[in-house]
């Protein structure tokens, strides 16, 4: 059992550097428009209000995420009952000396990208159309074009769940392909360094608008979705090819359960065309998994996390496998791929 709301109410309201909102529908701040209500979120506009809001929230028996553009989030559709801190807007000051750039974890990759480019600084250009924050960028070692952010980070700030301040070096931080270790942390990025390249500010932006256009062409952007889908695996590429291949390949592309379909532009993407639930998501990467990994013997697994109510967060071909093990559920069995 959780506090009772009133309580909840008085503890948040005396966090400073925070802006608080209750009984928030999570499909309203979702990039995939999926999720029901969520009890309390927690917008962070300073590190104080990250600290506090975290020592708070330690002394609580509430559910408790951690949050920040939720470009690669997918809320369960019947809500989650507890407090979610979002660190994002508002929090996103940057500083740019010489060829190093000190940013705030909330700050918009895009924003970030076009900002260098204008100082003359190279090194993002392949980041300048990913969604999201520069937190979750780093925690995940993002990017585009088989390429991470890792490679430009000089140190982490963070806080952990005590709402103390520590700091990590990028040799620290351990980046892997789209892994790093604080996705084994329970921490929250509060701020970057990175270090990057001087370079002409002109062709920089010529760079970034050619990869803006690249992705016009080849994702979905009028339709509510969170990016890629599952993880490109080396192996895979070498011999089958990345996501997107191998899901149309196997004849999916276009394939949708209510309101969820399998993009036709880019078979990597699921996108949300009115009203999909997070069970149509799951039940699409699950067949998606299923299809692919019998004609071909890789296994994908997704770079979405799926939240469910009670703020534990899986891999959501793992949540996608746990309700459909061996591709049925009762009566909602995963149809044979024809």
């Amino acid at each position: 059992m959780v506090d009772d709301t009133d309580d909840l109410r008085m503890d948040l309201a005396a966090i400073r550097g925070v802006k608080i909102a209750f009984d928030v529908s999570l499909a309203g701040i979702s990039r995939w428009a999926i999720g029901g209500p969520a009890r309390a979120v927690v917008s962070a506009v300073t590190a104080e209000g990250v600290e506090q809001t975290l020592r708070t929230m330690r002394d609580r028996r509430d559910p408790f995420l951690v949050v920040g553009e939720t470009s690669n989030l997918l809320f369960d559709s019947e809500g989650f009952d507890g407090v979610i801190l979002r660190v994002g807007r508002g929090f996103d000051h940057c500083e740019i000396q010489e060829t190093t750039v000190r940013a705030e974890a909330g700050i918009s990759i895009p924003q970030l990208a076009r900002l260098t480019a204008d100082a003359g600084l190279s090194g993002l250009e392949h980041t300048v159309g990913i969604p999201g924050t520069l937190g979750g960028l780093v925690t995940m070692n993002g990017g585009s074009q088989r390429r991470g952010i890792g490679s430009h980070v000089g140190r982490v700030v963070y806080i952990d769940s005590d709402g103390r301040r520590g700091e990590l070096s990028q040799e620290e931080c351990r980046f892997a392909y789209r892994r790093s270790v604080l996705q084994e942390m329970n921490v929250v990025v509060v701020e970057v360094d990175l270090n990057l390249d001087r370079a002409d500010a002109a062709v920089v932006h010529r760079s970034m608008d050619a990869v803006v256009e690249s992705r016009r062409s080849r994702f979905p952007e009028h339709l509510p979705n969170c990016g890629s889908t599952f993880l490109s695996d080396p192996e895979m590429y070498a011999t089958v090819g990345p996501p997107g291949r191998a899901i149309e390949d196997v004849g999916l592309k276009g394939f949708r359960r209510g309101g969820a379909q399998i993009s036709e532009q880019h078979a990597n993407f699921i996108v949300n065309t009115g009203g999909a639930t997070s069970d149509d998501v799951l039940w699409l990467i699950a067949k998606i998994r299923r299809d692919v990994m019998q004609a071909t013997g890789f296994a994908m697994d997704c770079e979405v996390r799926y939240v469910n109510k009670q703020g534990e967060v899986s891999a959501a071909h793992e949540a996608a496998q746990q309700r459909w093990p061996g591709g049925t559920s009762g009566g909602d069995s995963l149809p044979a791929h024809a």
